[in-house]
């Protein structure tokens, strides 16, 4: 849908831009079927933090209040971004995998459905 501003000279201020994170970036994060917690989940994680260590350091501090976080087997783990399936490497930084400031990841846990079955 088109977007037509009061003035054709407006030029908005960005206040979510990357500048404006310390050297942070946002990663919007989202556990498929397991919304107990609300989602997804936004938080500033540094350009080079590997899948590894947001694997083992960020989500444990998101999503450990789940009842079904301490189940996840990470090997069987399917994830995706907006642009389709991400088969991530553990070594690798968000920037190698192109995830870039404000991006989205889900992950999907085949054998847990979360509260209710998927609710």
């Amino acid at each position: 849908m088109p977007i037509k501003s009061i003035r054709p000279d407006y030029r908005g201020e960005y206040k979510d831009g990357i500048e404006h994170f310390n050297g942070q970036q946002l990663l919007n994060i989202c556990w498929e079927k397991h919304t107990m917690l609300g989602w997804p989940m936004c938080v500033p994680v540094p350009a080079t933090l590997t899948f590894g260590q947001l694997i083992d350091n960020v989500l444990p501090g998101i999503y450990a209040i789940h009842p079904d976080f301490e189940k996840i087997d990470w090997d069987k783990v399917q994830w995706s971004t907006s642009k389709g399936p991400l088969i991530p490497n553990r070594n690798k930084s968000l920037r190698e995998h192109e995830l870039r400031h404000k991006a989205q990841i889900r992950f999907r846990t085949p054998e847990l459905n979360g509260h209710n079955n998927g609710g």
